[in-house]
């Protein structure tokens, strides 16, 4: 999808750009009674600009199920959804604890969400 990308504007007010809010569940690692997954949520950095647009990092703790792992990740470039606002997709595995690690991939809530298009950084 196409858009126009204001995200990557400063406010003036605070010279910081924006995050998003994301959540997600791992898929399932190992067999019989050990097999499981984790969930995990969080907010991403601000933005990262690169060639194309911007990205954001995040690193967060998942859920604990006798052991936790991290998510370490960047995200992909924004995709427009509409009225101006963006999604990022992000995919990868997690730490390797407890002798395995699990997969992962998942998209960022809506930047702004309650804000109306001409209101966003």
């Amino acid at each position: 999808m196409t858009g126009t990308d204001q995200s990557t504007q400063l406010t003036e007010e605070s010279g910081q750009t924006h995050t998003h809010e994301f959540l997600g569940s791992t898929k399932l690692a190992e067999e019989g009674e050990d097999r499981h997954n984790h969930r995990f949520a969080g907010v991403t950095s601000e933005i990262i600009l690169v060639p194309g647009g911007h990205i954001h990092a995040m690193v967060v703790n998942t859920d604990f199920f006798d052991h936790l792992h991290e998510v370490p990740v960047r995200t992909g470039l924004q995709r427009f959804v509409g009225n101006g606002k963006h999604v990022h997709f992000a995919e990868g595995n997690t730490t390797f604890n407890d002798d395995h690690c699990h997969k992962f991939q998942f998209a960022t809530l809506i930047d702004s969400p309650l804000l109306p298009e001409e209101d966003c950084p």
